[in-house]
């Protein structure tokens, strides 16, 4: 039996995937989690088989607790379930130490194989993604832009535009929460920690409002 550790911060999302995992005889969801420090906590306490990960969970974020991961415990298997489907990104995760890679709009069947495939020792990757990330497998200065979901890209512009959180929330049609959680996001992913280095990024790299 593989014992399966699902981390993702939608609750309807971890509710399909345990339905899913219900109908086979050999993968058993153990325990859920909605954040980086709960995932890192039930993988610690052991009997986890394989940790299916969110790359974008709140926290330290997917790929830095990957790092963390793959530092104190290499032999476990991680598979990525992402929003995300460009190549860039699907590399970057393998890099840090990811056995696979599914995006959340494959089909269960997929996802099931790649569940056993990391859990035999194997690596996997949604074969949906392949070609994308065969044709970036030369870059290693891609465009920070292309580690951004549409909505964090918009509301980026937005920030560097100089217009508040709350006036980007009534704007989006939001709440506030939701843009903090994506301003968080965007800035793990753009490695930065402050608005002063978002906006100089934003301008470095030519993601400014036009």
């Amino acid at each position: 039996m593989i014992r399966m550790v699902i981390a993702d911060d939608h609750a309807i999302v971890r509710g399909g995937i345990r339905q899913i995992m219900a109908t086979t005889d050999d993968v058993q969801v153990v325990a859920e989690a909605s954040s980086t420090d709960e995932a890192l906590a039930l993988v610690r306490a052991g009997n986890v088989d394989v940790l299916l990960l969110d790359i974008s969970l709140p926290g330290l974020g997917g790929l830095e607790l990957l790092k963390v991961l793959h530092a104190e415990m290499p032999s476990l298997p991680v598979l990525i379930l992402s929003m995300h489907n460009e190549g860039q990104i699907v590399q970057r995760a393998l890099k840090a130490g990811a056995q696979g890679y599914v995006t959340k709009d494959s089909e269960p069947n997929v996802l099931l194989t790649g569940v056993r495939k990391v859990a035999e020792g194997g690596k996997f990757i949604d074969p949906a993604l392949v070609e994308s990330v065969v044709f970036t497998s030369g870059e290693t200065d891609a465009h920070p832009k292309a580690v951004l979901s549409e909505r964090e890209y918009q509301i980026l512009q937005m920030i560097v535009s100089g217009m508040p959180l709350g006036d980007i929330a009534d704007n989006l049609h939001l709440s506030p929460k939701t843009v903090s959680t994506h301003k968080m996001r965007m800035m793990q992913k753009l490695g930065v920690t402050n608005n002063p280095d978002l906006v100089r990024c934003a301008i470095r790299h030519g993601m400014t409002p036009l």
